[in-house]
């Protein structure tokens, strides 16, 4: 296995130099922080034959970036600090992001009707679902994935004007790719621009993210890691319906996980892009074992392992988890553990971080393997350098 233990030199020597204060992530050295994680991921990289992987931690308010293994089977370059991976779902937490600004701009509204930017939807079912249900997969029971038979903008019309929920609105939570995507459209539409140029000279400059594309440019598509099927096969996404907003932000580890320091008020952004990022930590609905944010998902933290693996699990991916909504929202508290998955065919993610801990971890790699392992091992880095056997 090849890695590149520590590659920002100037942070981890503030963090080695750094005061002991109570806790023992605030003790950690910077070799015991790579220790710990290389503990995890190896295993992991070995059981489910993994090329590569980067992994970021947040320990004491300050960042690590370790690497691991290739970028590529075929050529075998070494994953580094320029690699960039597909992060699937994660993407969705981008795009709620984006909306929470345009909602501190005066932009929109979370709770405007989608017939508010689709007129021709007025009077429809789903011209009268919210900004906000879309956000919080509420809207009445969508799919998972848009229909293979629809594939342009004048089908999906068509689609959303002879939709009917199954539920009634705001009681049942499903997991949507048609309802997160159609929430990045519409954010666009609000914003009189095109998502994926809001999100590459809009969003991701305001956040920092100077590595983190949609579409990947030619000058760096060499860094652009290969992905991998779990049975091994080579596959990078493709294009479809509302993939943009759902699932098609491409980054490196430094990147995400500056966009998770940002989400901790840990490092510096316009004060609207940070009311932005908190507010999309507010709880809207209690569903299954999680309260549900602006797509983030939040447990009270200390939280036990079987209760992620649960709000991680099948169940609340493909089910129609009934829903309550919470009146007044709960407002953004530290003392939380927020997660988020992400997957493509080729690529898995996991992303989660506790304020109150100053706590976070990003976990990308090059082959699809399952959630529940991802879940188990950044649990276990995590609470060993919490202090937590």
């Amino acid at each position: 296995m090849r890695f590149n233990a520590i590659r920002i030199a100037a942070t981890l020597f503030v963090a080695a130099c750094a005061a002991v204060t109570a806790g023992r992530a605030a003790a950690a050295t910077p070799d015991e922080i790579h220790d710990t994680v290389t503990r995890n991921v190896a295993p992991l990289m070995k059981q489910f034959a993994i090329p590569g992987m980067a992994i970021g931690i947040v320990a004491d308010g300050k960042p690590y970036v370790f690497d691991y293994g290739v970028m590529s089977t075929q050529t075998g370059k070494p994953v580094t600090g320029d690699t960039l991976f597909e992060i699937g779902s994660v993407s969705k937490t981008l795009t709620g992001t984006l909306a929470s600004d345009a909602q501190e701009g005066g932009e929109l509204s979370l709770s405007d009707p989608v017939a508010k930017y689709l007129p021709a939807l007025q009077g429809k079912p789903f011209g009268g679902v919210t900004l906000l249900e879309l956000g919080t997969y509420t809207p009445g029971g969508m799919p998972l994935q848009v229909p293979d038979s629809i594939r342009d903008d004048a089908a999906l019309m068509r689609y959303l004007d002879a939709w009917r929920p199954a539920y009634v609105p705001g009681t049942r939570r499903t997991y949507s790719n048609v309802a997160l995507g159609m929430l990045g459209q519409l954010t666009a539409k609000a914003m009189n621009g095109d998502f994926a140029a809001l999100m590459e000279q809009r969003l991701f400059p305001a956040l920092g993210m100077t590595h983190t594309y949609i579409n990947v440019p030619a000058a760096r598509r060499g860094d652009y890691a290969q992905g991998y099927t779990q049975d091994g096969k080579p596959i990078r996404m493709t294009g479809g319906m509302l993939w943009q907003p759902a699932y098609g932000v491409k980054t490196t580890a430094t990147d995400l996980l500056r966009f998770v320091q940002a989400n901790m008020g840990l490092v510096d952004t316009a004060p609207r892009m940070q009311r932005a990022l908190e507010r999309t930590h507010t709880g809207y609905f209690r569903a299954g074992p999680f309260t549900q944010d602006l797509i983030w998902e939040q447990y009270p933290y200390p939280v036990a392992l079987p209760t992620l693996l649960e709000g991680n699990g099948p169940a609340m991916l493909h089910g129609a988890t009934p829903a309550t909504e919470l009146k007044p929202p709960l407002a953004p508290r530290p003392d939380t553990w927020i997660n988020k998955t992400g997957s493509t065919n080729g690529f898995s993610t996991y992303v989660a971080f506790v304020p109150a801990k100053r706590m976070a971890i990003v976990m990308l790699a090059n082959r699809s393997f399952p959630i529940e392992n991802r879940v188990k091992a950044a649990y276990r880095i995590v609470e060993s350098l919490n202090g937590k056997p």
